[in-house]
């Protein structure tokens, strides 16, 4: 064999290895990106019973706005009025006072709160997320107008603006709504997430991430955000939760236009049916609060156990116990 010969064997099992080592390399951070991130995330949810239990009501009220509403025919006027929770298998939850089926009421109106919900929480977290991150890392003229955005945005009264806007905007799409409701509620998360940058802009893994000349949003979104996301986390839940009760609460006073079923529209009715008064009708008043508790109830819990889904200690702890049941 020829000198050339050998030299291009040589090559070409040389090209084969490396291609085997890149293969390998690849399974092997995908392995390890399914351990951490994955199981791992599966395991600490797994063992606190606060993530289960609120995981589960939270997953209840999702397949009840998606796959219930398939179930459940959409609720119409009927022959049997005021028929009371659990009296019947045909209405486990009553009737209203035009036959009207509450369980069908509740299921039926799950979609739109869980859009409006998740409109207003992630609208808030966003938005709030991205200036208090901004405003803190950069710093100078540009966090003295952002703080000055937000000093403005929180010394508006709430209630009084989402009351005025209703009225000019009347919001029907439910996502807008859930917007409308939380307009200025970001103002306050911002401020707070602000003030931790500031402290970690200072730690030395960030200073090191600048002097190597590293861009200002790659440092955001792999050295500060990691650390804020117990924080913003938790923050989406009392969010959502805060979303809740402000939309709930103008559907109930009539403030909010109502174009379908919600569950501060049943209340509404309820109480103008003397459903908080009448024995006959409580139950028709009680089912949309118990609702709304139960889905505040799961919101709270999750968002208590979700800064251990960012907690390093429990992430390596869950990480080797699945290296030492390999």
């Amino acid at each position: 064999m020829s000198h050339t010969d050998t030299t291009a064997d040589e090559s070409e099992g040389s090209v084969f290895e490396t291609d085997v080592i890149a293969e390998v390399s690849r399974k092997e951070r995908f392995k390890r990106f399914v351990r951490e991130y994955i199981i791992a995330s599966f395991l600490i949810m797994w063992d606190n019973w606060r993530t289960r239990v609120g995981g589960a009501i939270i997953l209840f009220f999702v397949l009840m706005g998606t796959v219930g509403t398939r179930i459940i025919e959409e609720p119409s006027a009927g022959p049997d009025r005021l028929v009371g929770a659990f009296e019947t298998w045909e209405y486990p939850l009553g009737t209203d006072n035009i036959g009207v089926d509450l369980l069908g009421a509740i299921v039926h109106a799950t979609p739109n709160m869980l859009i409006m919900i998740t409109a207003g929480a992630v609208f808030t977290t966003v938005l709030a997320t991205i200036v208090g991150t901004v405003a803190g890392y950069k710093g100078g003229t540009l966090d003295r107008i952002l703080s000055t955005v937000m000093d403005i945005a929180m010394s508006i009264p709430g209630l009084p603006l989402v009351i005025v806007l209703a009225f000019i905007l009347e919001p029907r799409n439910p996502a807008f709504v859930g917007i409308v409701v939380s307009v200025n509620a970001w103002a306050g998360l911002a401020r707070s997430i602000r003030s931790q940058v500031l402290t970690l802009r200072g730690e030395s893994y960030v200073e090191a991430s600048r002097a190597m000349g590293i861009s200002t949003p790659a440092i955001i979104t792999k050295d500060l955000l990691p650390n804020l996301m117990p924080y913003i986390l938790v923050n989406f839940t009392l969010s959502a939760r805060r979303v809740i009760i402000a939309a709930v609460a103008l559907y109930f006073l009539g403030i909010l236009p109502v174009s379908d079923y919600n569950w501060g529209f049943i209340l509404n009715q309820a109480y103008n049916s003397s459903g908080l008064y009448s024995m006959q009708a409580f139950h028709w008043f009680l089912v949309p609060i118990v609702t709304i508790i139960l889905f505040i109830y799961g919101l709270v819990l999750f968002g208590q156990a979700a800064d251990r889904l960012f907690n390093p200690q429990a992430r390596v702890k869950h990480i080797e116990t699945e290296a030492d049941s390999e």
